[in-house]
Order: C-alpha cells, then structure tokens, then sequence
C-alpha cells in the first residue's frame, strides 16, 4: 500500500457496503460483534461483546460518559404555513439556544409547534447552526423548561444515516442505562452496548466513574477541509466529577468507554479543566496522551471521530482494521457492534 498522508482528510475514506450501517440494535446486547486489536502486536481477535471482561487488563479503571439524550427534533410550520424541522443543538448564553433548521428562515422568522411552543430566529451563523430563543405562550424558556416540553412533543434525534423514523423502542434502545444529566442530542453510543447484567459486572470488577459531555451534532458532521490541520473542531459542554479528575490524575491505566469520555479526559489532560466546553480534537498528529484503552464503536469516513481511532493506532492500521471489519460483516455506526484496542 502507498504511504498515506495523515494530515489529508481523503486519507481517512473507506469503502462500507450500505448494508452494513445498523438501523436497529442487535438483541441480545451481549451477542453484538468485538473486534479485539492489540497495538503491541498488530494481532486482530473477533469475539463478541459478551467476553468483553475476557480480554480487557485487570488493573484498569473505567470511565464513562452519563450524558442523556434529549428529544431534540421537533416538526412544526412558520408564519407562512409552511412545514419547518428544528434539531436542538446546544444552550447559549442568555436563554438563547444552538439549533439547526431544515427549511428556509430569516432573523426575525417565527416557528410554531406542539404545547403552544414557538421558536424566534434571532442569528443564522455560517456553519448552517441558527440562534434562537424558545417560548411557551409569551414566556421566555430556559434550558430545562425546554426541556421538559420537548420531552412531551419531540422526538429521538436518530443519526441521519439511520433511514427510519423513530420509534417508541429508540426512546429506551438509544439511552444508555446510566443517562443522568440532560442535553446530548447524540448518544455516547459504546456505552449502548452494556446490559443490566454486564454493567453490574463491570461494576463489580473495575473502579468505575462518570463525567458529562453533552455531544452535539456537530458529532456527525465530516471534515469538510482537505487538511487536518484546518479543521474548525466543534465544541461540546462538558463537566467532570472530582472522583473521574481523581482516576485522571492518577497513573492508573484508564480505559475510555467511547470518543467523547476519551475527547473529555484529553482535554482535561492538556487544560487541567473540569467544566467548560471541549473542542479538542484527536488525530495522529495530535494523538492522546491520558487514555490507555478505548472501547468505540465503527465510525463514519471522513469523521473526526475515525481520526480520532486513528490517533491510537495509526492511520494505516486504522484502515486496515476497518476493511476486516467489513469482510467479517460488522454491523456499523451508532447501532452497529464495537472494537476495543488495546
């Protein structure tokens, strides 16, 4: 194979057969694929999710992101009549709000949905995201009166490459079971691969804590520059617990259960910040410096987040590991099964 370069974002491509991307989850959860990779010896092992314990080290600890998903799609219409889709991205400042609109809008446009709630465009920023403020009535809404309003008339924010509306199931099947603090729009989708009985275990056999990152959208989007090195890398809140910042600071192996608890402990690593938002991007030319293991599952090309595999175990591996990955018919994406390398 030619020597690929890193830092070009064409380099981080590979051929997926559309059949493969996941639109449900597998059930039983244990029976989901694993694809084992050893950095220290190049070796690929493929089990399944339940013998997980059988290859993770023993002196690790774990941590893992409680974020919870919000029904963050709402469908309602604008003054005009005219249909509008609102995708809740993140809370600004002010009780002002990140969306994205599939429809035309202007400042000053006004959106009308479900329970009386309206939608007031306030900015349209360059990279497609609108700014707007949310009413009940005539009241001003802050975060978590949004919230709970949008838990009555929304709807789960599946991935769009997931073809399908959503369901009453997703609303449990894309939550992890320790969901706890409200504001992803994405779920922190490794974490979706632990039964009641597996997560007990997991328990039971590691030190294992929490932190938050609320992922965003912006999780989705693909590199858009032709170098890394140019990429604008979104940011996404975040907030670590003083007993995870303990595990952080301490020079225990530390496995990562999915790409944002691994974006959130390297930020942290680099900026000793416990609260904030996390812009921090992972690639081989920038590759982690905290995280020992990293349990992920299969990413889209082009995404941050398949660099971000690739700043553990190189570009070339990357690739190669994901063709295997393809041959042996994984199932991919949020869905789909995982890898854990170590």
């Amino acid at each position: 194979m030619a020597h690929l370069d890193v830092n070009l974002c064409s380099s981080y491509d590979y051929h997926l057969p559309k059949s493969l991307i996941a639109s449900h989850p597998i059930s039983p959860k244990e029976s989901a694929k694993l694809l084992v990779y050893e950095r220290a010896t190049g070796k690929i092992t493929h089990a399944h999710f339940g013998e997980l314990f059988s290859f993770l080290p023993t002196d690790i600890s774990v941590l893992l992101n409680d974020t919870k998903v919000i029904k963050a799609r709402v469908f309602g219409t604008k003054s005009s009549g005219g249909a509008v889709e609102l995708l809740f991205n993140s809370p600004l400042l002010d009780d002002t709000f990140k969306v994205y609109i599939k429809g035309r809008v202007k400042v000053g446009s006004k959106l009308f949905f479900d329970k009386n709630l309206s939608a007031s465009v306030l900015a349209l920023n360059e990279d497609g995201t609108r700014v707007v403020s949310f009413f009940q009535d005539s009241k001003k809404l802050d975060t978590q009166e949004l919230f709970a309003i949008l838990d009555k008339i929304g709807h789960v924010p599946l991935p769009p490459y997931i073809k399908r509306e959503d369901t009453k199931e997703d609303e449990s099947d894309y939550q992890t079971l320790f969901a706890k603090n409200e504001g992803a729009v994405a779920a922190p989708t490794a974490s979706l691969h632990f039964s009641e009985e597996m997560f007990s275990q997991l328990q039971r056999r590691y030190e294992t804590k929490f932190l938050t990152l609320h992922v965003g959208a912006g999780t989705f989007k693909g590199v858009e520059s032709e170098r890394l090195d140019a990429h604008a890398m979104h940011s996404e809140y975040f907030s670590i617990s003083d007993e995870a910042k303990r595990i952080i600071q301490s020079d225990k192996p530390l496995l990562s259960v999915g790409t944002t608890v691994t974006r959130t402990v390297e930020y942290f690593a680099r900026t000793k910040k416990a609260q904030g938002f996390c812009d921090l991007f992972l690639n081989p030319l920038n590759p982690p410096i905290r995280v020992n293991y990293l349990l992920t599952n299969f990413h889209l090309p082009r995404s941050t987040l398949i660099m971000l595999v690739a700043g553990f175990v190189g570009l070339e591996e990357t690739l190669h590991i994901y063709r295997s990955a393809v041959e042996e018919k994984y199932r991919f994406f949020s869905y789909g099964d995982c890898m854990l390398v170590l």
